[in-house]
């Protein structure tokens, strides 16, 4: 499906150059002389590789068909992870580079997923928006630092860095964006 060069978003898989890119970051940029146009930083989905390249608004790119389909992450062996199918129970694994390393670390067993494939192929796992850890180790509170929002660092269960309010203490289950790492609440159960 062809689209304009500006409507490229984050996260988005285009073809362009005869390979499979997603992009990673976008900036709109407007010069004092000439057209506008959008700064993309893609990533190669196969070999790992940056492109930094411009896209005007009147240039036409391809938008990649992809196929997402229901999985269950069911155990990690190693650097390989294995999904089933939720619809054929059929089993297969993918590396910690393909489903991306800032994003193994989030993985949880019996956790619902969706694997996007490119005729046939699979090339990303979609994880929840957040998910539910706890915290290890959390620092002291510092006395007066209870006027302006404030944040202390804490480890959480699979070993990531995130800042939490002063009131999380060791021990608290607290929801984790999966895009970033970051707090977002107190877990509710």
């Amino acid at each position: 499906m062809k689209i304009d060069g500006n409507a490229i978003r984050p996260g988005m898989v285009i073809e362009h150059q005869g390979r499979l890119w997603r992009a990673a970051k976008i900036a709109h940029t407007q010069p004092g002389k000439g057209g506008a146009y959008l700064q993309v930083e893609l990533k190669d989905i196969r070999s790992g590789t940056k492109l930094n390249e411009r896209f005007r608004s009147s240039e036409k790119v391809e938008r990649a068909t992809l196929e997402q389909r229901d999985f269950q992450f069911l155990f990690a062996d190693g650097d390989m992870y294995t999904f089933m199918d939720n619809e054929t129970y059929d089993q297969f694994s993918l590396s910690a580079e393909m489903i991306g390393e800032d994003q193994v670390c989030f993985l949880q067993d019996g956790m619902a997923v969706i694997i996007e494939s490119h005729e046939g192929d699979p090339i990303g796992v979609k994880l929840p928006d957040t998910v539910v850890l706890e915290i290890t180790e959390a620092d002291a509170v510092v006395k007066g630092q209870t006027a302006s929002s404030s944040y202390k660092p804490a480890i959480l269960e699979n070993g990531l860095r995130t800042q939490v309010p002063p009131h999380i203490g060791a021990g608290t289950r607290v929801v984790i964006n999966t895009s970033d790492g970051s707090y977002v609440e107190r877990a509710k159960d």
